[in-house]
């Protein structure tokens, strides 16, 4: 999905009209709605969340309470959108509005059923799949534990690492953005390295318990 530089040219502009309790309530509501009402077909909440961290650079707004924000909202959107593909998932992709997504659709819920969590928490770094994968979490009938530990570790990476990514960058917002998936596909890798480290890490100590002789 490719966010052209005048959409965020007009996001900057309007968030810095609205009053600042108002720049809360947008940055809340898009990173919500990104899963929960599936509006990040449109906007990724990746973008919302930049503009907004940039917006705190200026001292307008918290940086720490918006961080916060955005990762209840993420967290609590996406628990949202878990609930609708649970109970709605199936009548839901007959809509014709995913009809040009159906391999994806299909890549994502094979994903899904062999590698679970892990899946979760790696889609909430991709716009596509961080617009359906909660959905498609609910409609595969993965445990909503397991959903949600995945759910509320890729909400605090992601919403805080965007965040501070907008803030730190101040007016240079056009070249972070242009930037910002390499960073959410760094936070997956680095993910998946610490996961395969402590996998073989176990086989390890497995295969050398195995080995040792009993006394």
């Amino acid at each position: 999905m490719v966010i052209t530089a005048s959409i965020v040219g007009w996001l900057i502009n309007e968030l810095h009209k609205v009053p600042s309790p108002l720049v809360y309530v947008v940055a809340g509501l898009l990173v919500f709605g990104e899963a929960a009402l599936f509006i990040g077909f449109v906007l990724p909440g990746e973008t919302t969340v930049i503009v907004a961290g940039v917006i705190a650079a200026s001292g307008r707004v918290n940086v720490v309470a918006l961080a916060a924000l955005v990762v209840v909202a993420a967290v609590v959107g996406d628990s949202v959108g878990y609930a609708v593909g649970h109970r709605y998932g199936e009548r839901l992709l007959e809509h014709r509005a995913f009809n040009r997504h159906r391999e994806e659709l299909s890549s994502a819920m094979e994903g899904l059923r062999r590698r679970g969590p892990i899946y979760v928490f790696v889609g909430r770094f991709t716009a596509f799949l961080r617009a359906v994968m909660p959905g498609l979490a609910g409609m595969s009938k993965m445990h909503y534990r397991r959903f949600l530990f995945a759910n509320v570790l890729g909400g605090l990476v992601w919403g805080v690492a965007y965040t501070l990514l907008g803030y730190f960058s101040g007016t240079q917002l056009t070249r972070i953005e242009k930037y910002s998936s390499w960073v959410g596909y760094g936070l997956v890798l680095l993910f998946l390295a610490l996961v395969g480290g402590l996998w073989w890490r176990r086989r390890r100590r497995h295969a050398l318990t195995r080995s040792t002789p009993n006394d």
